[in-house]
């Protein structure tokens, strides 16, 4: 089989290194790809936003299976235009992923259907938006409607950072037009957990939880990032709580979506909350999360090909999806300054080692030469029998990796192992 996998960061080379362990998989090209994925598909210098160009490449390069794991393709309709031209994929099509690409539409949504989850207001015009903060109860959580690189959410801890909030993005347009409306959100607490789910369209099988470190410094200080490590499983989401997600969120989401007709087939990411009256949505995702699938996706034993291939032919309930009861840590090296300022262009050495995986996000080739050429630069995962063992592991291997440029939290994990 050939296969083709959009995408070009370090959730795509997870996916990609887990396809390559199914033996009828010939050869995998991924799209734009990078310079360490380089090592394990042939990288075409095609954007992941540029549709109508990977759906020509599919055609003319006989592509027998499609994976399109970012948001913005899915969003744009990628797997529409691909299946249209008689390519098999995996994700929603672009009336499905709006779950992610509109905030106003999930909201509006998980309303509709009675699926728990923050008190919202929508503004379309900063006027009244302004005026709605008057009477907030602070913190509170100001959201931007559509895509905005995991950024677009802001937790204002007081009536004035609410306010910048709305002038930033409905004003200034931080965010381009994905600002021009927002959510503003009651603000929930409680322990986050992460849920990615293959689901198609009928059933839904969730894979093993994760715990995600947002912000860019140790003990959760500094600005949010697009993720700095996560750990697998997440030590707050207990059999309980998986069989109220089941009951209260997972499958009614995906039956409003069925009853909308928005069928949704793919990876259906799931941000959740576990307040004091139960756990609750933050957000959808309509793709594998990043880091999270570094974490997940290591864990996997049954096999991925076979597993994407059943929620696209609509076959998932008759397919195993089976877990290992290891856990599981992935520790980011990034460029120091990220997320805001960050120099690329600095050399990484990469160790041999069989203690885990280092999956690479954002680098390039120059010669021989492995360069930075991003923010998030790479995801050190191990796996092992306890959450402590496969902490210190990632750490001990991260420690071994060269890169001058880079730093890390020391912290990943921590919250996990006092939780447990």
């Amino acid at each position: 089989m050939k296969i083709m996998v959009v995408g070009g960061g370090g959730r795509e080379h997870a996916i990609i290194k887990k396809l390559k362990e199914n033996k009828t998989v010939e050869k995998i090209y991924a799209l734009p790809g990078n310079g360490g994925i380089a090592a394990d598909a042939e990288c075409v210098n095609i954007g992941a936003k540029d549709i109508k160009a990977i759906t020509e490449f599919a055609v003319e390069n006989k592509i027998d299976y499609a994976v399109v794991a970012p948001d913005d393709p899915l969003v744009l309709g990628a797997v529409d235009l691909l299946e249209a031209a008689g390519i098999p994929c995996f994700g929603p099509k672009a009336n499905a992923a709006i779950i992610e690409g509109s905030k106003i539409f999930s909201k509006n949504l998980m309303k509709k259907y009675g699926i728990p989850t923050a008190a919202y207001e929508v503004f379309d015009n900063k006027e009244d938006a302004l005026k709605y903060l008057e009477g907030c109860d602070y913190p509170t959580v100001i959201k931007a409607d559509g895509l905005a690189l995991g950024k677009g959410v802001i937790i204002a801890q007081t009536k004035q950072e609410a306010v910048d909030a709305v002038h930033s993005m409905m004003e200034d347009k931080v965010f381009g037009e994905s600002g021009s409306r927002i959510v503003v959100e009651e603000f929930l607490t409680g322990p986050e957990v992460s849920v990615l789910s293959f689901t198609d369209g009928n059933v839904v099988k969730p894979m093993v939880s994760s715990m995600d470190h947002k912000r860019a410094l140790d003990n959760d200080e500094g600005l949010n990032t697009g993720g700095m490590g996560t750990v697998a499983p997440n030590p707050y989401y207990t059999a309980d709580v998986a069989k109220e997600c089941m009951e209260k969120i997972f499958l009614p989401t995906i039956n409003a979506m069925k009853a909308e007709g928005r069928e949704f087939r793919g990876c259906l990411y799931f941000g959740l909350m576990i307040t004091e009256k139960g756990p609750k949505v933050i957000e959808y995702n309509c793709r594998f999360g990043d880091p999270e699938t570094q974490v997940v996706l290591p864990l996997l034993e049954s096999d991925l090909l076979t597993v994407m291939q059943a929620v696209t032919n609509g076959t998932l309930a008759d397919t195993e999806v089976k877990f290992s009861n290891d856990s599981a840590c992935c520790v980011i090296l990034a460029s120091k300054g990220y997320p805001v300022k960050y120099e690329s262009g600095f050399e990484i050495v990469l160790p041999e080692t069989d203690d885990g995986i280092i999956y690479v996000a954002g680098a390039k080739k120059d010669g021989d030469k492995l360069l930075s050429a991003g923010g998030r630069v790479l995801g050190v995962t191990a796996t092992a029998p306890t959450l402590k063992e496969a902490v210190d592991k990632a750490y001990a291997l991260t420690a071994k990796v060269k890169f001058d440029n880079g730093f890390c939290r020391k912290d990943i994990g921590r919250r996990a192992l006092m939780r447990k």
